[in-house]
């Protein structure tokens, strides 16, 4: 007897048929209908249907000092080219110029005012009229004008702008009825969601684009309080000030900025997500300009050797390097070398969490600020104050007189030239009298102290939260960090002027 074969289920003939009947639906579901992946989720149309009256154009014009046309170039007599920049540069005046250089004509170096003209995108929020749009969109406009999607041309009045987020709210008389569209949670986005883009790239009207979120939370440096929505939906010049929908039609951010090689989309576009978006355009609405609470800190980066330093593990929240004598922060306790690691009940994981978290809370509120000090937490708390954008007056020390300098005694340690302040070494390197430590003359070029940037006028106020005031004072402090099995030393580092960082060396 022979051993029986496994049963094939049927003939090579009809199992080749029946392959061939596989491919062919196969290939009819890809040529007849495309998988969801390949066309995007169902009922984008129908989002866009829904929302593209509340998107508007920005049509913005400006009046600008334009140079005249410049001298005409000397040529020799009888030159074939006389007659052709005779017609250029005299002929071409604009209205009341003369020809041949005759008087009224246009002066060469004169400067004409020109109006210039650019396009970009909007959304309605109110059906009363109000717009939101990116500040650059009208920046130093004489004219602003909302274009409405059935081409309706209405004359805007600025409300209010907020440069550091880039944003600006509009207001027109609606000439019909509106119709107005919501914000969504930004907070509630994945990546990977579907996002939709409509907007006026290249002046081209109403353009509907659809991708994905491709990144939370980017910083970008363009802005202090920079938490961008990265996605790669086609996003174009002109796009700026438009509205990025989710698919329930809820705007989850406003269009930007691009980053690109060519001017055109690469799949790199970035949008303010809408929950810092609501609360500048409510306050905006409100008060025509943004009120913002303030600390009264200076603050940095908490890195591994600084966190090392000050026995923070894992490495994490804002190092305050300096507080404000007028500040909140002052007469709550908070002192230089803490590390704020929650505000208001928010965990602040670096420098622009905490940033973001006090602008964004309102002015007058009494909140906790838990900090790190010395190794322990403490609890502080703190009523806010209003953030003040005016810029910082530079004082400027006035020249001394010519005295004979005294030649400073200096001292090394951590790859610094150290030396106590002199009145000549104030003088030298411009500080003032209110900064307290010893200053640094020099710094060898291949040490941690020149990598860290440490500089020649640069002051040392503190070693490992200790008070210096001489060389011998920080050489003793090291060797001790360096008995204790210490991998590095936290400095309390001054500029001229007062303002103070923290800077970890190490010390092996």
């Amino acid at each position: 007897m022979t051993a029986a074969r496994p049963a094939l289920g049927c003939s090579l003939g009809r199992r080749l048929r029946l392959m061939g009947a596989a491919i062919s639906i196969v290939a009819a579901s890809v040529l007849g209908s495309a998988p969801t992946f390949a066309r995007g989720p169902e009922g984008i149309a129908d989002i866009a249907e829904k929302v593209i009256d509340a998107v508007v154009n920005i049509s913005t014009s400006q009046t600008v000092e334009a140079k005249g046309g410049g001298a005409m170039p000397q040529l020799p007599p009888g030159s074939p080219f006389e007659e052709f920049f005779d017609d250029f540069f005299k002929n071409r005046r604009g209205p009341g110029g003369s020809k041949g250089g005759d008087k009224g004509g246009d002066k060469s170096g004169e400067f004409q005012p020109r109006k210039t003209n650019s396009l970009g995108s909007g959304f309605i929020v109110d059906t009363s009229g109000i717009v939101v749009t990116n500040n650059h969109v009208i920046a130093d406009a004489d004219e602003i004008n909302v274009i409405l999607n059935d081409g309706t041309k209405v004359r805007a009045e600025l409300v209010g702008v907020d440069k550091k987020t880039d944003l600006a709210v509009l207001k027109f008389k609606p000439p019909k009825p509106l119709v107005a569209v919501k914000f969504g949670d930004s907070d509630k986005i994945r990546l990977g969601d579907w996002v939709v883009a409509i907007g006026n790239p290249f002046s081209l009207g109403g353009t509907v684009t659809a991708g994905i979120v491709s990144a939370k939370n980017r910083d970008i440096s363009q802005g202090p309080y920079d938490s961008y929505i990265q996605t790669d939906a086609a996003i174009n010049r002109g796009n700026s000030g438009g509205p990025l929908f989710n698919l329930d039609g809820e705007v989850i951010g406003v269009n930007t900025l691009i980053i690109s090689p060519t001017g055109g989309s690469i799949g790199l576009g970035f949008a303010v997500p809408s929950k810092t978006v609501a609360g500048v355009v409510d306050q905006l609405q409100k008060f025509g300009e943004l009120r913002r609470g303030w600390l009264g800190v200076r603050i940095q980066q908490v890195t591994d050797e600084i966190a090392e330093s000050l026995n923070i593990k894992p490495p994490r929240g804002a190092l305050v390097a300096g507080v404000d004598d007028k500040g909140p922060a002052k007469p709550a306790g908070i002192e230089p070398g803490d590390v704020v690691v929650k505000f208001d009940g928010r965990d602040v994981k670096d420098p622009k969490d905490l940033s973001r978290v006090v602008a964004d809370t309102a002015v007058g509120k009494e909140v906790e600020v838990v900090v790190i000090r010395k190794g322990a937490e403490e609890t502080r708390k703190v009523t806010l104050g209003r953030l003040e954008d005016n810029d910082k007056v530079q004082q400027v020390n006035a020249k001394p007189k010519d005295e004979p300098a005294e030649k400073p005694v200096t001292q090394k340690a951590l790859g610094l030239d150290l030396a106590s302040l002199s009145k000549d070494l104030r003088t030298k390197y411009k500080i003032k009298d209110s900064v307290k430590g010893v200053i640094v003359t020099g710094v060898d070029g291949g040490s941690d102290a020149a990598e860290k940037r440490l500089s020649a006028g640069d002051v040392i106020v503190e070693v490992a939260q200790e008070a210096v005031a001489s060389a011998a004072d920080i050489k003793k402090r090291v060797d001790q960090l360096k008995k204790d099995g210490k991998k590095s030393v936290l400095l309390l580092v001054s500029n001229g002027e007062g303002e103070l960082r923290f800077v970890a060396l190490s010390v092996q």
